[in-house]
Formats: structure tokens, sequence, C-alpha cells
């Protein structure tokens, strides 16, 4: 059984509801729409391309194994996929060898997939107040944890988590919506 169209405008629920009947062309279809910003958010990540291509491929088939487990009421599609991709991207970060990266190492800008999201994302970090932003950056994407955060900036870790918390509510709040493919 194929899908009745892989038309541009397909929902991206549909093609994970497809990939859950083993579907694999809704999974080249979700490919073909996210794979660059998920390269993208890999690169800012883990800077190695050999690693970003291997932990991308590691999220798509995780997606396609993990399905049917897909909940809309609780993320997009998209979010889900970058989740998945970003929990992978940080298991990554985790197995390697200590090598800190000074701030300006990590902290340039990376081109993302499409210059809209990278706008729009951009923006949300920088409307955050400097404190926020720095534990959003450590945390998101340097895989800080709650408790690392607070031994780097001396808050306690309640403090940490609520802080993110807002952050990321904040963030939320000035993207909006316009998170549908």
């Amino acid at each position: 059984m194929s899908l009745p169209s892989l038309h541009p405008d397909l929902p991206d629920e549909a093609l994970l509801q497809a990939m859950a009947t083993g579907q694999q062309d809704a999974l080249q279809e979700l490919h073909r729409r996210y794979a660059r910003l998920l390269y993208s958010l890999g690169h800012r990540m883990l800077r190695q391309t050999d690693d970003v291509e291997s932990c991308v491929q590691d999220a798509f088939m995780n997606a396609w194994k993990h399905c049917a487990r897909f909940d809309p009421a609780r993320a997009s599609a998209k979010t889900w996929l970058v989740s998945i991709a970003h929990h992978r991207f940080l298991q990554e970060l985790r197995d390697r060898p200590d090598t800190p990266l000074e701030i300006e190492d990590w902290d340039a800008p990376t081109a993302a997939a499409d210059p809209a999201d990278r706008i729009m994302a951009e923006q949300a970090v920088q409307g955050l107040e400097p404190q926020q932003r720095e534990l959003v950056e450590l945390a998101y994407y340097r895989g800080y944890s709650h408790s690392e955060l607070a031994i780097i900036t001396g808050l306690p870790v309640g403090t940490v988590k609520s802080r993110l918390r807002t952050a990321i509510d904040r963030m939320r709040t000035h993207l909006g919506s316009g998170n549908a493919h």
C-alpha cells in the first residue's frame, strides 16, 4: 500500500501514520522536509560532519521504529523529529571525551535549512534575557544537565529549572504556532 499522494502539502502527521503502516515513501518525504534542519542543528552541536550524518540517520531510523508512539496532542511532527535528533546529538556529545570549546567556537551562527526558521529561532533566542539565553544555549546546544548548569552558573538547581522553563515558554510565545508544516 502506498500513499495516495506525496503531495508537498500532505501533513507531517499523515506521513507518520503512513510510516506506522510500513510505507517507506512517507519516511523519505519526512526526510526530504526535515533532514537539512536536523543537519543544521547537528552541525551547531557536534561540529563533525561524520558524527552529524550518523546521528541524523539514527534519528530518522528511531522515528521509523517508533512512529506508532507519536502523539499529535503532545507535539507537532516537526517538534517530535527535532526532539529525537536533539537527544541523539546530546548522547553523541556525552559519549565524546571532554574537549571544551571556547564560547566563541560553539556559539557561532550556523546556517539553517530554512532561512525563515533560522531567523525565527534566532529572534526567539535573542528575545530572551541574557541569563535565560545563556542557560538555553548551554542546555540545548552544549548538552549540559540541570545539575551541571547549577555548578557552572552557581545557581540552585531549582532556579536553573525554573529559568529554563520560563525561557522556553517565552520562546514558544514568540514563535507562536507557526511550526506546522
